[in-house]
């Protein structure tokens, strides 16, 4: 775990000079426009609901070789928000420890294009299953603030779709059929897993 944080506080280091500007002037104006403060209710309809501890544990068997990677097949074309498919299938179906660099959401149509005034679904970028929904329990401006601090989307144990998402014993957070989406990086607030937007920018199964 202190390899995670060490980690991840030198992807942050990469967020500078006037990359970084830009990224916290495009949160701050965001976070400023009307909505952005309004809390969402502490419970998702969506969501199923945990019954023990969180997270829920997954096994190393979830990321076991498939037909592609650790998955059935490859991430979904036209992935939301501009996200770039070759990226996202490197990190979701090939990958186990690395994630899209610090900020680069910032580079995407996300902060333009996200809903402010309800919460936002996010679905599996291969499988189309919903795994998160933000914010949840806070305001946009909270969680935007929060990811932004980070360098990633950063959601909180009720923000989980707990019906398709497991963290395994080093904190890496998969989806159930074997994507890679990011790691649990608990701080004083509670868990907190840090997931690279590539691997949730997919459009509802059908």
């Amino acid at each position: 775990m202190v390899k995670l944080f060490r980690a991840a506080s030198l992807l942050l280091v990469s967020i500078s000079g006037s990359n970084a500007r830009s990224f916290s002037s495009a949160v701050t104006a965001f976070v400023s426009s009307p909505g952005a403060r309004r809390t969402f209710g502490t419970t998702a309809a969506s969501l199923n609901a945990a019954s023990g501890p969180l997270p829920i544990k997954g096994g190393e068997e979830i990321m076991s070789q498939k037909a592609h990677g650790t998955s059935e097949k490859p991430v979904q074309k036209d992935l939301l928000w501009g996200c770039d498919n070759e990226t996202a299938d490197r990190i979701c179906n090939f990958n186990r420890h690395y994630a899209e660099h610090a900020g680069y959401w910032q580079t995407t149509k996300y902060l333009e294009e996200v809903d402010m005034s309800q919460p936002t679904k996010y679905y599996d970028s291969v499988t189309g299953k919903l795994l998160f929904t933000a914010p949840v329990g806070r305001s946009m401006e909270a969680y935007l603030k929060e990811s932004a601090s980070h360098g990633w989307p950063s959601f909180r144990d009720e923000e989980v779709n707990w019906d398709y998402v497991r963290v395994l014993d080093n904190g890496e957070c998969v989806s159930t059929e074997g994507t890679h989406l990011g790691h649990n990086l608990p701080d004083s607030s509670g868990n907190r897993y840090c997931i690279n937007l590539v691997c949730i920018a997919g459009k509802p199964e059908e």
